[in-house]
């Protein structure tokens, strides 16, 4: 186990490695990108990457993000990525490896102590909603990558049939079949995970509602509420308490 800190706005581009990686953050927020979607980190939060996948993390204004590598030959930890709500004690544990000198051998008794129980406590983790789909398909990743760009882009699902010469029903089907949701709850996820990576930089919630294309800040605040359980600005705040 080995563990890095970073303080930056920047986005490491795709890439890959042999080990496991926890990308935890600890101020702001980081959007993970690999196979299969979007993956959106919290403060508070870590989306686990098992080694060897392609993935890339774009880290907000005010971020700062500290990397968890786990060796390959760990057992019981995700073999897929997912987004994980982490504990207080784990986090503190994090953060205390962080410290510790670079020269610290990964023999040492205490430090060995301490991964193991990080280790066990990552593997009994409940998994957070805060991840994105993106099938392998054409049609849906060129729907997924234009919302990402425009985000305010409100185009029904007929509209977006229309675009890409399908069916409304075709298209419908298609959303279910590759991401087991509806078109619209899979627009709003996206949402959702555009919400926490602007609110988590600094954004006010009325800037947001305005850049996902919301007629009111009401509008917005109530379906935040209701996929999420608090209000925008309570989540954020609850996380920054983290």
């Amino acid at each position: 186990m080995s563990i890095g800190v970073s303080d930056h706005e920047a986005e490491l581009p795709m890439h890959t490695h042999s080990q496991g990686q926890l990308v935890m953050a600890l101020r702001g927020g980081v959007m993970c990108r690999a196979e299969g979607g979007l993956w959106m980190v919290p403060r508070g939060s870590g989306v686990w990457v098992p080694g060897s996948m392609p993935h890339s993390n774009q880290v907000t204004a005010n971020g700062r993000i500290c990397l968890l590598f786990v060796d390959p030959d760990a057992q019981g930890l995700p073999d897929h990525c997912c987004t994980l709500s982490l504990t207080p004690m784990v986090i503190e544990m994090i953060q205390h490896l962080a410290t510790l000198p670079l020269e610290t051998s990964a023999e040492d008794v205490h430090t060995q102590m301490i991964a193991e129980v990080i280790l066990g406590e990552l593997r009994r983790m409940k998994v957070a909603a805060y991840h994105l789909p993106i099938p392998d398909d054409p049609t849906l990743s060129l729907i997924a990558n234009r919302l990402i760009q425009a985000p305010d882009d409100r185009a029904s699902i007929a509209g977006w049939a229309a675009r890409v010469a399908m069916s409304e029903r075709s298209l419908a089907r298609l959303v279910v079949r590759k991401t087991g949701m509806t078109f619209g709850r899979w627009r709003q996820q996206l949402q959702i995970v555009l919400a926490l990576q602007k609110l988590s930089a600094g954004a006010t919630v009325q800037s947001v509602a305005l850049d996902l294309g919301y007629e009111s800040v009401s509008a917005f605040v109530s379906m935040f509420k209701a996929a999420m359980g608090k209000p925008p600005a309570r989540y954020i705040a609850d996380h920054a308490g983290a």
